[in-house]
């Protein structure tokens, strides 16, 4: 294998700009079919994607002969079916995240994929950007002295839910709530930051009663490390005290970014702030696209393996008490 040649099993919204036109940016790399159970949007999408081939059937692509790398992008409910059946095909997997609906799930995943030797990565891809990258290097640099704790709030308003988006509070389909939408990209940087974990507790609730997965999501980390994690998830918050805000602080000095909505690290140290700005990308799963098309062709290691998908797979459950 000298090229990869994709196929995308749910080519729906996240894969419009976040993904899919990486495919075909990145060296060595092309999008060859795409996937959706709807074939009018299936077809859809290939036209105004350039995309040469569409099916209405993931079992489909999953044997098309010229594909030989899967992406999984459809909600959480069929990641482990999906990639269960792309690798008994023996094509390698890269599977949005969250990566299934629970750890059990995601134990016989990479289990899975470690018995028949067939590659899997986690779509945790803010591990790619350059500004989270900067962070573990002002980290493991001691830039702020020893970490002492890191804290972070995520606060938005209530989900105005339509027929497009209410998967995503659907506890059987996506999991949980917002929370198992977006909390694995957070936690899975805690865990890419401060490495393995000795305790983690939290819990969550249902306080507006807008739908039935929580909306409110407290937990904390102890890692082996001694870094301690505290982070509070709350999606029923009036509008305008929307946040998204995390502090680590250190023995010398603090931290400040965002994880979805900023392109900057501040740094305070000796009474002094330093603003490092970072350019925003088109793509946002571009840079770990490229690091997975490597580690697929053998030229780099799994930057986001099926094992670390575990770990973030186990904070999810126990933040939400399963």
């Amino acid at each position: 294998m000298n090229k990869i040649k994709w196929g995308i099993i749910g080519c729906g919204d996240v894969t419009e700009i976040k993904s899919g036109p990486a495919f075909n940016k990145v060296p060595n790399s092309s999008l060859v079919a795409v996937m959706r159970r709807d074939a009018a949007k299936a077809e859809d999408y290939a036209i105004r994607h350039n995309v040469p081939k569409w099916y209405s059937n993931a079992n489909e692509l999953i044997n098309d002969p010229e594909v030989n790398a899967v992406y999984i992008a459809t909600p959480p409910s069929s990641h482990f079916e999906y990639a269960i059946a792309a690798m008994k095909a023996g094509k390698p997997v890269y599977v949005e995240k969250p990566m299934c609906l629970n750890a059990e799930e995601a134990v016989i995943m990479s289990t899975f994929s470690k018995e028949k030797n067939v590659k899997l990565v986690v779509a945790h891809y803010r591990r790619g950007h350059a500004i989270f990258q900067k962070i573990k290097q002002l980290i493991d640099e001691k830039a702020i002295g020893e970490i002492r704790f890191a804290t972070m709030e995520f606060l938005r308003k209530p989900l105005t839910i339509d027929k497009t988006n209410i998967w995503r509070v659907d506890p059987k389909i996506s999991g949980g709530g917002l929370f198992h939408d977006l909390a694995p990209h957070q936690l899975d940087l805690m865990y890419y930051f401060f490495g393995e974990t000795k305790q983690i507790n939290g819990f969550g609730a249902n306080q507006a009663g807008l739908y039935a997965a929580d909306d409110i999501v407290t937990g904390n980390i102890l890692f082996d490390s001694g870094v301690v994690f505290n982070g509070t998830w709350c999606f029923s918050v009036a509008e305008g005290l929307e946040k998204d805000h995390c502090e680590m602080i250190g023995s010398e000095g603090k931290l400040s970014f965002s994880i979805f909505e900023g392109n900057t690290i501040t740094i305070t140290k000796a009474g002094k702030e330093t603003v490092l700005e970072f350019d925003l990308l088109q793509h946002v799963q571009q840079p770990m696209i490229e690091m997975v098309v490597n580690y697929f062709l053998d030229e780099a290691n799994n930057p986001c393996s099926g094992d670390d998908g575990i770990v973030v797979m186990k904070m999810l459950d126990v933040f939400t008490g399963k």
